[in-house]
């Protein structure tokens, strides 16, 4: 009798997702807790699962041979090589919905800690002072720009037109906005956008689509949010540009390193910063863990993946 195929779990997933994946037809074992046990584990591995920490490069996919699906249980995929596991026809699915509330969420908070100008006077206040001059402004009636008009952008934008403020959105994937909000050039976004707010995937042709010409172009005083991908933005044309008062004010969840180099930035008096932590409420983490359980009991199923990235690899087993 032939062996069940075998799903190594990588880095740390929900328990439910292991406790679906451990009653259906296949084998599971939880490296999770020993990642340097990692590359020895993968030899007969039929399944990877892996979050964000394990880096899927073609030496690591090189250490499995029999490796058919890399499961990212998460929206990103940076940490994995595309083109090598497409070259070796490696099914890469992901968890795309999991996080939509929880990272919509999270840049709410952002943008209304940096329109009524709150992270400052929050300090200040925790520390003894008492200023109750006027802080800020409201976020009705102002325009927000969303760069990248997915899953997430438009999630946020159902819930910025709740406050009253005016959307539109920049995505050169799109001809045509799914839901009215009118579609301009980046240009045209940040010349009208009080804040803008970046939602795209990173690309090798938008890394740093945040330079020092475009933050120049953009409306004086604009605030900036990056939930995204830290590398869309160019942090040091960000920091000179919160220096001269072109940018108000920035929240960043993402840094082109992480933990980031930029101490610089992290200490400015006008920038909010988190350790990328946008997806990690338990809700986002259960769904991403279970979504990407039920895309492998797909595929051992003989179905087709939802959620397959690398369109080009045939979908069936």
């Amino acid at each position: 009798m032939a062996e069940l195929p075998l799903v190594i779990i990588a880095d740390p997933v929900n328990p439910r997702a292991i406790e679906m994946l451990s009653a259906g037809p296949c084998r599971v074992v939880d490296a999770s807790g020993h990642p340097a046990t990692l590359p020895a584990q993968l030899s007969g591995a039929w399944a990877l699962v892996v979050r964000s920490r394990t880096q899927v490069t073609e030496a690591l996919l090189a250490k499995a041979p029999g490796l058919r699906v890399v499961a990212r249980a998460g929206v990103g995929v940076d940490n994995v090589d595309l083109s090598a596991a497409t070259a070796r026809k490696i099914r890469v699915v992901n968890a795309p919905t999991a996080a939509t509330t929880s990272v919509a969420e999270l840049t709410l908070t952002f943008v209304l800690l940096l329109v009524r100008n709150l992270y400052g006077v929050i300090e200040a206040t925790k520390s003894g002072q008492w200023n109750r001059g006027v802080h800020g402004a409201e976020l009705a009636g102002k325009t927000v720009g969303l760069v990248g008009y997915g899953r997430i952008g438009r999630e946020v934008a159902r819930r910025l037109r709740a406050f009253g403020a005016h959307v539109v959105a920049f995505d050169p994937l799109l001809s045509k906005s799914p839901d009215d909000t009118p579609l301009l050039s980046l240009d045209e976004l940040l010349l009208r956008s009080d804040v803008v707010s970046l939602h795209a995937a990173l690309t090798s042709e938008n890394r740093h689509l945040l330079n020092a010409e475009r933050l120049a172009r953009a409306k004086r005083g604009v605030c900036v949010v990056n939930v995204a991908r830290g590398a869309l933005i160019d942090e040091t044309a960000l920091l000179a540009a919160l220096g001269s008062g072109q940018v108000g004010g920035a929240a960043l969840d993402v840094f082109e390193s992480e933990p980031p180099t930029q101490t610089a930035l992290l200490q400015h008096p006008r920038v909010v910063a988190t350790p990328h932590l946008g997806a990690s409420t338990p809700e986002a983490q259960h769904r991403a863990g279970e979504q990407v359980a039920e895309e492998l009991l797909r595929l051992l199923a003989g179905k087709e993946p939802l959620y397959l990235v690398n369109t080009e690899v045939a979908a069936a087993p």
